[in-house]
């Protein structure tokens, strides 16, 4: 997904700098507004937010933890973070795709119309993607799927010809390996 920037042949033009995909995990006072808050600063400047989730995490504390995947060259999401660390609710802002050592996964629901065949191999692949059957009427099921973005991208394009009908998804949520917790790090 890295799309490289253009480039110049002139020694004083700045260095072409690929567009990456980063997760960013941003621990924030669970109030009113704050959601709002943040996403008015990505969508204020331009920026665009390719997944989003939120839940409150400590509820004594009354804090809430936003997960958000977004795209830049690395100048534009050091600015993104240095932004969203100078929001008066933000507690914390932690890069995942930098950290290195975190876990992501996404949930989605998947919809497929079928009969006969088309049934049977739909049952099969997400019996081989290890999806739940959430919901079956004689014409059609209801998967469950966790895992990684890519896998479930995957498992919807081999369900299209199959009758895919409707995808609900969450978005991704991150956490970091280890012993310490988001507001210890």
């Amino acid at each position: 997904m890295n799309a490289p920037a253009p480039t110049s042949h002139y020694p004083a033009a700045p260095t072409a700098q690929t567009v990456e995909t980063h997760t960013l995990s941003v621990l924030v006072d669970n109030e009113p507004g704050v959601l709002a808050r943040v996403i008015g600063l990505f969508s204020g400047r331009g920026y665009n937010i390719e997944s989003l989730t939120v839940s409150e995490t400590e509820h004594q504390k009354h804090l809430s933890l936003i997960t958000i995947v977004t795209t830049g060259t690395p100048m534009v999401i050091e600015q993104i973070k240095n932004q969203l660390d100078r929001l008066v609710p933000v507690h914390r802002v932690v890069d995942m795709t930098l950290a290195g050592n975190s876990i992501e996964r996404e949930l989605a629901m998947v919809k497929v119309r079928g009969r006969g065949e088309h049934r049977v191999e739909a049952l099969r692949l997400a019996d081989a993607f290890r999806a739940r059957v959430i919901d079956a009427t004689t014409e059609s099921f209801v998967f469950e799927i966790t895992g990684k973005s890519d896998k479930i991208e995957q498992f919807i394009e081999l369900m299209l010809p199959l009758g895919l009908v409707e995808v609900a998804r969450t978005g991704i949520a991150a956490i970091a390996r280890g012993p310490e917790g988001m507001a210890a790090r």
